[in-house]
């Protein structure tokens, strides 16, 4: 691939990952065009940065002109599992992910793939955590499709940096709470803990390099 001309779709760029991804994407000078793909748009003004509001995310079948011509995907679309049933966990995780993945791999058959799934995934499927699997189903489902290559992050505790905040109330409490501590975790627990600035770094690496195992756990995130 072309460092000086990697063209890259991100998924959830308005969620607390998403937005660290964006921001190195637009600060990379080896990143030519972003494109944001999300229910509503993040409100940024940049020259490389395109937006596409979808509502449908179960059918990107009328999305794939915008959807080709891209050399790597960063997929951060995510919900806690927390109050919802197995049926709309998969719905929101399985399904949308699946179907936009496939439409990518379909119109951009040299594109790396990069998926957000979380420290503790099930890859077997069949866990009794429900989140964990289905978001392992999710993983073995993006390995079977004909991308260039598909890498799963899995990073443990993530600390916004920059200004970045979640979106989930649920969570900003708890950030709002123990980030100030995040320094004494990086130092006592390194491999457990990072941040949306290495998040969006990494991928970024991956994409443009490739990355030696397909599954990279926080320690290995931490390293690209």
């Amino acid at each position: 691939m072309d460092s000086a001309r990697m063209r890259v779709v991100l998924f959830g760029a308005t969620g607390m990952v998403g937005q660290g991804v964006l921001r190195e994407c637009l600060l990379d000078p080896g990143v030519e065009r972003v494109l944001a793909v999300g229910r509503r748009t993040t409100g940024q003004k940049h020259a490389k940065l395109t937006e596409l509001a979808h509502g449908d995310f179960s059918d990107f079948s009328q999305a794939e002109r915008d959807l080709t011509g891209y050399d790597a995907c960063f997929f951060c679309l995510g919900v806690t599992s927390i109050g919802m049933s197995e049926a709309d966990y998969r719905r929101v995780t399985y399904d949308a992910t699946v179907a936009a993945a496939k439409v990518l791999a379909a119109k951009n058959p040299g594109m790396t793939f990069v998926y957000v799934s979380g420290s503790g995934t099930d890859s077997t499927g069949k866990g009794r955590s429900m989140w964990a699997r289905v978001k392992g189903q999710t993983e073995n489902a993006l390995f079977q499709l004909p991308f260039k290559a598909a890498y799963m992050f899995r990073p443990g505790y993530i600390q916004p940096l920059h200004g970045i905040a979640s979106r989930t109330a649920l969570y900003r409490i708890p950030y709002a709470l123990v980030g100030w501590t995040y320094p004494f975790w990086k130092a006592i627990l390194p491999a457990m803990v990072t941040t949306t600035e290495q998040m969006g770094k990494a991928m970024i690496a991956v994409a443009r390099n490739g990355a030696p195992k397909r599954l990279l756990e926080n320690r290995d995130i931490n390293a690209l």
